[in-house]
């Protein structure tokens, strides 16, 4: 059985080597397999985020269960906690955090106090994103939810920054604009104390609006970057064989 032969379509002409053909089979499929090997592991990484955050949320504590000693600033074992909360929103005290983007849009970041129904005691809830791309004579749109309601989110800590002047925020004119969380400013103007971290909602809450973070930081970008890189190299691979064993590249350049 003869290992070369030479076939001809119109122009085209191609000498096969079918060992160096299997060869060249073999590899292509190889780095293609490589390839979707990323995809799948880019795919399972997508699977466990899921599943975390879906577990994480069946098994939230409830804020209320959680020693008052524990609930403070400098505990680092509250970031990304996933509790529970009853309670009402007061969306006539809700405040717009400034310079928020989202999908390359600026907007706010709607956070309303969630009054709990056990203890009375305010919570800070980060409900999502809205636009701030508006006409001059148009409010904001803070989509307020009336209902008592019962929701699950993850406490998050924010990082000490310089106290703000209450002074230069006018009480009267809810929803209050500020660039960040100031939590001594925020109970001068409600007269109380709210508890010291903001709850960023988990998905499809009650009074949830565009969620602008990830629930759980997972990266696939090196999975897909390397999936690609398999892929082209198989591309490669085969384009090279192909060129190296017709007259294809002659055809394409034409008679000079």
């Amino acid at each position: 059985m003869p290992i070369r032969f030479e076939h001809q379509i119109s122009l085209f002409r191609i000498k096969i080597n079918i060992l160096v053909a299997l060869c060249v089979l073999i590899t292509v499929a190889s780095l293609t397999r490589l390839g979707i090997w990323q995809l799948d592991r880019a795919a399972e990484k997508l699977a466990e985020q899921q599943a975390v955050q879906l577990e994480y949320q069946e098994k939230a504590l409830r804020l209320e269960d959680i020693p008052a000693a524990e609930l403070q600033p400098g505990n680092n074992d509250l970031q990304n906690r996933h509790v529970s909360l009853n309670g009402t929103y007061e969306n006539e005290h809700s405040l717009l955090l400034l310079a928020q983007f989202y999908d390359g849009q600026l907007g706010y970041s709607v956070v309303t106090p969630l009054r709990l129904k056990s203890s009375q005691q305010l919570v800070l809830v980060n409900r999502g994103w809205i636009t701030a791309v508006l006409r001059a004579d148009s409010r904001p749109n803070l989509q307020p939810f009336h209902e008592p309601v019962t929701i699950t989110g993850q406490i998050h800590l924010l990082e000490p920054r310089p106290q703000a002047y209450a002074e230069q925020l006018d009480s009267s004119s809810w929803p209050l604009r500020m660039r960040y969380l100031d939590f001594t400013m925020i109970n001068e103007k409600l007269g109380e104390s709210v508890l010291p971290f903001e709850v960023r909602l988990a998905e499809a809450q009650p009074g949830g609006l565009i969620r602008h973070w990830p629930a759980v930081h997972i990266n696939i970008n090196q999975n897909l970057s390397y999936a690609m890189q398999w892929f082209a190299l198989a591309l490669l691979v085969a384009l090279v064989s192909l060129l190296a064993s017709s007259n294809l590249w002659t055809l394409i350049r034409g008679p000079r």
